[in-house]
């Protein structure tokens, strides 16, 4: 496997570490958005985030939610963006998490792409009862399987 992120995670590449532990490496992203941006990865290699188990799911989280806390202290940030890309739009496909301070008026705007509104309410309704099957589909699947 050629993963830059996994380079990183076992030293073989440099990156700004922040933080490291038994669940993630934290490294300043070559191309911030702003000083302070951090990239959080899995220690294990997991394109994406449904390749993270069951059992990773919670403690990676519980490190993106300190590590956004210290992030935005250190760069004196009124706030901060936390986001993932899911294989689309994902540089590296080794999932990970974009933790980017922010302060009004910086430039950004929102979201990156332009927002949009259902056509009617019954699209809506459509769109959320096909998400809610899947839902279902996947919990029937998983009775009790391991993660």
């Amino acid at each position: 496997m050629n993963c830059v992120f996994c380079a990183i995670v076992a030293g073989e590449t440099d990156g700004h570490r922040v933080f490291e532990d038994e669940v993630v490496v934290a490294f300043l992203d070559a191309r911030p958005l702003f000083p302070g941006h951090v990239l959080v990865v899995p220690k294990r290699h997991a394109e994406t985030l449904t390749d993270l188990r069951a059992t990773e799911v919670g403690p990676f989280f519980d490190r993106v939610r300190r590590i956004t806390g210290a992030v935005e202290r250190a760069m004196g940030a009124a706030g901060s963006f936390v986001a993932a890309n899911n294989r689309v739009s994902q540089s590296v496909p080794h999932f990970h998490v974009h933790v980017v301070p922010r302060n009004r008026k910086d430039g950004l705007r929102g979201f990156f792409w332009p927002r949009t509104r259902y056509a009617s309410p019954e699209e809506a309704a459509s769109v959320a009862e096909r998400v809610r099957a899947a839902l279902a589909e996947e919990a029937a699947g998983s009775s009790g399987a391991p993660g």
